[in-house]
């Protein structure tokens, strides 16, 4: 039994901090996994920034809610559930993914939370689990599965590593660089066939 594991941010919609730091003018926030392989390292400095300017959930919350997904994403999920198991696993937060779910036809998704002060600010983070990509992939695959994974960063690669097989998708020069070892795609179209010579 096989369930492919896909990132969400970078592979099927826009990185949401990328997003935000445009639309509030703060290009600290450009920086996403994608350039820093420790994750609670990336979010204390986003949480501290947003304290520093006063920005709370709403203030993203609203920045996510003109997100779109990359273009032909939905349609490459659509197709590709229709043939196996999907499950997103993101780094990213219940808070900001739900929207983004909708607009992709409500595929499972599995992230973490923020933790809300009743002022609206964020005050700090709540992981799922420790590594929690690979972690998961790990636990699908102690019941039963074959897991089949696909990612762009740093916080992606223990789960493709350990799967099956596994995929980088419009990763940076650096991670295929440093993972030659790794099959790496630029379109749909090529991580679509990716997937289903695996399956």
């Amino acid at each position: 039994m096989n369930i492919v594991c896909l990132d969400l941010e970078g592979v099927l919609v826009p990185e949401i901090w990328i997003a935000f730091a445009e639309a509030s003018g703060i290009p600290e926030l450009r920086r996403t996994t994608r350039d820093e392989p420790d994750y609670d390292m990336l979010m204390r400095f986003r949480l501290s920034i947003l304290r520093e300017r006063g920005l709370g959930l709403r203030d993203i919350q609203r920045t996510i809610a003109a997100i779109d997904p990359l273009p032909g994403a939905k349609d490459f999920l659509d197709t590709l559930r229709s043939e196996t198991q999907v499950l997103i696993l993101s780094d990213t937060f219940t808070q900001f993914a739900s929207p983004l779910m909708e607009k992709l036809g409500w595929p499972t998704i599995f992230c973490n939370e923020l933790l809300i002060g009743a002022d609206g600010m964020i005050s700090d983070y709540r992981i799922r689990v420790p590594q929690s990509k690979l972690t998961t992939v790990k636990a699908l695959q102690s019941i039963g599965f074959d897991t089949i994974a696909s990612g762009d960063s740093y916080n992606d690669l223990g789960m493709i590593q350990a799967s099956k097989a596994g995929f980088l998708f419009r990763s940076t020069e650096q991670i295929r660089k440093d993972h030659p070892e790794l099959p790496s795609c630029e379109t749909y179209g090529e991580l679509l066939s990716l997937i289903r010579g695996a399956l």
